[in-house]
């Protein structure tokens, strides 16, 4: 780290102190907007979606964007980390790092995103400098998370990392395989699921594993945790859920008819557990009992994963006539179909009064009232 970017580093933290804990409730900071990846949002959206505005990047968005403070974060494959005004869609700025499918990342003043090449960046919220990077051996996907202070992120090296604040190791994971999804986080705890088929249960303090559950297939998607119960989907087609407390499986569901890898991380409700599947479905399942409530045919495959606020669904899918559908929770039935420019890989984000997501030919677009 250069004297200047020390210097402004050690500016920002003095910042974090101060507004780290006034960001409003409807942000939407982390992946799946919360450390526990739940996927749910606070927000008052209105019936109808309209366009509200558009922003061309230079190539596919394949992450989730974050929302903090009115200002949209998206990082793309074009090398490209934006920061767009939520209001009105035009760019702040805009750092030139590495192509990137991950999503990005915020801790008060600080943005962490990591890239296909394998670093993981260090942003400064304000300005767009990049502050530090750390390097791994392998491709990232893994959108961060935090806890007191430490940046937790996976990387396709087999290694779930934790660094300080300032880019610096403390520790490292190593699993029998990529980390494809982002780390969870509760109670000191941070839980990955990797293509080993075992969900890891890590002490962020020590580095040190506490259990672990085998989960029968490997796991793209990211564990979303919900009282003490996580719920993730894999690619032998199935969705689990674990027992945190008996560390052991709950329940485990799989589609009776042409199954297919599940790619998208869930969104957790009191009642419902809602993912997509490459056989081109929604699926809403018991929370309880992972019984199948209702499921909704796609024009392709959804790997995107879909968020969900108050009553309503809503997720895309990798169509070529670029459908993102906004459903019933309770019954599965479409309540609106908007066309974009393009197929959607990403989540969408939630900000306090819209949706923001971006597309396969790099669009990102904010869907609300005009």
């Amino acid at each position: 780290m250069t004297r200047d970017s020390a210097t402004l580093f050690a500016t920002a933290m003095l910042v974090c102190a101060m507004v780290v804990g006034s960001i409003p409730a409807a942000d939407w900071p982390l992946f799946r907007g919360d450390a526990k990846m739940s996927g749910t949002g606070v927000a008052k959206l209105p019936e109808q979606l309209d366009e509200r505005w558009a922003f061309k990047t230079g190539d596919s968005i394949e992450g989730a964007p974050a929302i903090v403070g009115g200002v949209v974060y998206v990082a793309s494959m074009d090398k490209h980390l934006y920061a767009l005004d939520l209001a009105t869609g035009k760019q702040k700025w805009k750092v030139k790092l590495g192509p990137m499918k991950a999503s990005p990342a915020v801790d008060g003043p600080l943005i962490v995103v990591g890239d296909v090449e394998g670093t993981v960046h260090g942003v400064d919220l304000a300005t767009g400098k990049e502050l530090w990077k750390f390097a791994t051996d392998g491709e990232i996907t893994s959108g961060a998370n935090f806890h007191k202070g430490s940046i937790l992120v996976g990387s396709h090296d087999s290694k779930l990392y934790c660094l300080s604040a300032d880019g610096k190791k403390t520790w490292d994971f190593g699993i029998e395989g990529p980390v494809n999804g982002s780390p969870a986080v509760v109670d000191g705890t941070t839980f990955v699921a990797g293509c080993d088929s075992i969900l890891h249960a890590i002490d962020i303090g020590t580095g040190k594993e506490r259990w672990n559950v085998e989960l029968g297939g490997q796991a793209a998607a990211t564990a979303a945790l919900a009282g003490d119960f996580a719920y993730v989907g894999l690619m032998t087609n199935q969705v689990i859920a674990i027992d945190l407390k008996a560390k052991k499986k709950a329940w485990l569901f799989e589609p009776t008819r042409r199954a297919q890898p599940f790619y998208a991380s869930a969104a957790v409700t009191e009642e419902f557990v809602v993912t997509g599947s490459r056989d081109k479905k929604v699926y809403a399942l018991d929370r309880k009992t992972g019984k199948e409530m209702w499921n909704f045919a796609c024009e392709n495959t959804v790997d995107a994963s879909p968020v969900i606020v108050g009553d309503r669904v809503y997720v895309g899918c990798q169509s070529s006539t670029a459908e993102f559908y906004v459903l019933d929770l309770k019954t599965g039935k479409k309540l609106q179909e908007v066309t974009l420019d393009s197929g959607i890989t990403g989540s969408a984000a939630v900000g306090p009064d819209c949706i923001v997501v971006g597309t396969e030919k790099g669009s990102v677009y904010c869907l609300g009232k005009k």
